[in-house]
């Protein structure tokens, strides 16, 4: 009796509540809570409009909250078919790129940094190890703990694998609370064996000085959550070139001695 007057009620007032938003992750978590079933909330999904985060956070979000895979399913499927009739991402060049069932591009799947390929589909750029000594002693910025020092990279190899021609159309899928700039984009110094740099804890690039130099300026659009496009011109010259994810502390006293760094290079 209980979940007949729910339905009931649900049927009855949802599409006042539809008309003004359309469905959310937000609904989907109220109508299963309220004792709905999958096949009730499942048919709503596919009837209604709808505004879904189905990055990887949302869709696990989603599942902890008791919502169910047929519930799930529905609202992937719903979203796939919103996305055909030819809606897409635009870049800041102002091309398109399809987005799968997940919310994400293609080709895209775990944090990190894509690349467009010749053909046109998103692979990932690999990581290289770059190992760090620090220049000088580190010192805390204010009370938020940020480290604040120059560090001397070293990544083996004289070349990277990954030569792309110029211009070069990337992603960048960050981690929850990470933005694009807290990546620094590195203009190597090459030796006989190995891509030097000297960079600043604590996402610094602006300043006077050697780490300047091996840093280059970059621009991002934000085209979903947790989601930048970034387009790297002519202008940025020929070299051996890396994206420097945010560097890790310890305890607020000082970076690890190693971490990754994408790397790629414009060739001559």
């Amino acid at each position: 009796m209980r979940k007949q007057f729910l339905m009931i009620a649900f049927l009855t007032f949802s599409p006042l509540l539809v008309a003004q938003q359309g469905l959310t992750n937000d609904s989907v978590v109220k109508m299963t809570k309220a004792g709905l079933s999958p096949e009730i909330v499942a048919a709503t999904v596919k009837s209604q409009p709808g505004n879904y985060d189905l990055s990887a956070e949302g869709l696990i979000t989603l599942k902890k909250a008791g919502v169910g895979d047929q519930v799930i399913s529905a609202i992937l499927a719903h979203n796939s078919a919103a996305a055909t009739p030819g809606s897409s991402s635009e870049f800041a060049n102002g091309a398109g790129t399809a987005v799968s069932s997940n919310g994400l591009p293609p080709g895209v799947d775990s944090t990190g940094i894509y690349y467009k390929d010749k053909s046109g589909n998103w692979t990932e750029v690999n990581a290289e190890v770059v190992n760090f000594k620090t220049g000088g002693v580190l010192k805390h910025i204010g009370s938020a703990g940020i480290v604040k020092g120059d560090l001397n990279g070293h990544v083996a190899g004289f070349h990277s694998k990954l030569p792309l021609p110029a211009p070069a159309e990337f992603i960048l899928y960050t981690t929850e609370g990470v933005s694009p700039g807290e990546y620094q984009l590195i203009r190597f110094r090459s030796s006989s064996d190995s891509r030097e740099f000297r960079s600043l804890t604590g996402g610094v690039a602006h300043t006077s000085g050697g780490a300047a130099r091996d840093t280059a300026d970059f621009t991002s659009r934000k085209i979903a959550p947790h989601l930048y496009a970034i387009t790297l011109g002519t202008d940025i010259g020929k070299g051996e070139y890396g994206f420097l994810p945010p560097l890790e502390t310890a305890n607020g006293k000082s970076v690890s001695s190693s971490g990754k760094i994408y790397t790629f290079s414009f060739g001559e």
